[in-house]
């Protein structure tokens, strides 16, 4: 390639403007005549051109074997796709005689140029995609791999992402029932993968059948839904660059927090402080362009979908349900009766008769028990000496004057001082553990320990002293007016009983 362009411009200016002879240029340079007339004949090098492609006599016959390869491997999961070292030693099976790196060279150059090309899409106000994809974050002091819904707007860019434990209905739910009022509306048509979540199974290029989940969510929002062609997930692209650009920018370093809380209220501030930023081409920032989209999506209905799956159960003799594989406790008096499950992405919560009877953390393991030590506080009082073998008790944490008070009232009264000792846990039904324990630090230091004495610190406005009874504090009382009692009535009394 001619290079150096302030000699090139020189030639041309002395032959084309000033009247040089080419003989001339030709002598004074030393160039040959068909350089001076490639530089007269354009402004500017054309640099080097190559004429035909150079032939590869080995490799050759097999370009085509190789493309085959190649084309077969795109059906095929990434990892076990053939390599450029693979492709040249079935190419030497099959008589190849040549090197490796004209291959390599072949093989990149193959898919380089027989990449998928896309349209680029026009995207309209009041669309979306969603998609779930996947992070490390410690919660609690413990690593873990998270998974994180996503909802992106392909008109603003806008986002709202949700960081739960797994991927499942109740998780999916409660991402678009999140992400429809962080936006203030519901998107008119969303774009999904086929995830089983949603799609229960593939019946033609855009027929699918919807699992009851999924569509118990769209008749509650009565939003369309499209989903991609599979194994072109370019068809709904945004979200998944943006779960990229979120993951690279939110998630770098490994947040450190103390639950999914936390992570959740971290991520809905980014997601609010990206709608300030203003992307290249354009002409407004994402703020600005959701009010555009919120003009075209549907109104939210008047309640939320309640985001849970709801499953009829009944309590064992241990007292538990079972729900997705664990065990959950309820009071004992839900013990043989018909319960309702409802499993949220977070907790589980059991109603008895339309009243809720318990709630716990939900678990994602599998055979795991999860106790409330006051559900069997009750069943005490028929088997006290479940007292220190009780597996639901063993994680009851209490305060030491929960045990000093225990010694001292059984080695006052023996078994009827365990007996009140267990009448006392029974005020852990009402009260927290901290507003108990408080109460039989005073009731020790009174000298009184007993259940009643114990219940009357518990109030806020009982006196210091046990055994004092205040109208202070108590208007409904003070109005109340007792007549001063009359000794002679219990004389006439007695003189009634005896006259004949």
């Amino acid at each position: 390639m001619y290079r150096d362009m302030q000699q090139w411009t020189d030639i041309r200016r002395r032959v084309l403007h000033e009247g040089v002879s080419k003989r001339e240029i030709l002598r004074e340079t030393g160039m040959h005549w068909t350089t001076l007339d490639k530089i007269l004949e354009h402004s500017q090098p054309l640099g080097y051109r190559l004429t035909k492609l150079r032939e590869k006599p080995k490799l050759g016959p097999y370009v085509d074997r190789v493309r085959q390869i190649i084309s077969q491997d795109k059906q095929i999961p990434k990892k076990q796709r053939h390599t450029a070292k693979r492709i040249f030693e079935r190419l030497q099976e099959e008589g190849y005689t040549g090197g490796y790196t004209v291959v390599k060279e072949a093989v990149v150059e193959i898919k380089r140029t027989s990449g998928e090309v896309y349209m680029p899409l026009v995207h309209r106000p009041g669309d979306a995609q969603v998609d779930y994809f996947f992070a490390l974050a410690k919660l609690g002091g413990v690593l873990q791999k998270v998974a994180i819904f996503m909802m992106a707007l392909p008109y603003s860019d806008g986002f709202f992402m949700m960081c739960v434990p797994r991927e499942c209905t109740e998780s999916f739910w409660e991402g678009h029932v999140r992400a429809f009022a962080f936006f203030g509306g519901v998107p008119g048509r969303i774009s999904y993968d086929n995830s089983k979540i949603a799609v229960r199974a593939i019946t033609g290029v855009h027929e699918r059948k919807l699992t009851d989940g999924f569509l118990q969510l769209a008749s509650h929002y009565l939003f369309d839904s499209h989903f991609c062609t599979v194994r072109r997930g370019n068809e709904k692209g945004l979200v998944e660059g943006t779960g990229g650009y979120a993951r690279r920018n939110f998630l770098v370093p490994v947040p450190e927090l103390a639950d999914f809380e936390e992570l959740n209220a971290y991520l809905l501030e980014r997601c609010r402080s990206d709608l300030d930023r203003r992307l290249r081409g354009q002409a407004a920032s994402k703020a600005e362009l959701l009010k555009e989209d919120q003009a075209a999506f549907l109104p939210l209905p008047a309640t939320p979908l309640d985001a849970c799956r709801k499953q009829a159960a009944r309590a064992n003799s241990l007292s538990v349900v079972r729900f997705c594989g664990n065990d959950y406790s309820v009071p004992v008096r839900c013990a043989h009766h018909e319960v309702t499950v409802k499993g949220y992405w977070d907790r589980v919560v059991i109603c008895h008769r339309d009243r809720v009877v318990a709630e716990h953390e939900r678990r994602w393991g599998k055979a795991e028990v999860v106790y409330e030590p006051r559900h069997y506080l009750p069943l005490l009082e028929r088997k006290p000496g479940a007292l220190d073998h009780g597996r639901p008790l063993q994680d009851l944490q209490l305060p030491e004057s929960f045990g000093v008070l225990r010694r001292r009232l059984e080695n006052e009264r023996g078994h009827q001082g365990t007996k009140e000792y267990i009448a006392v846990l029974r005020l852990l039904e009402k009260h927290t553990t901290g507003r108990v324990g408080a109460a039989i630090e005073k009731a020790l230091v009174a000298g009184a320990p007993t259940v009643d004495v114990v219940a009357m610190y518990l109030h806020p406005d009982e006196p210091t002293e046990p055994g004092t009874f205040v109208l202070a504090g108590r208007p409904q009382l003070q109005a109340v007016q007792i007549a001063a009692p009359r000794t002679e009535s219990y004389g006439d009394l007695l003189h009634a009983a005896v006259t004949p």
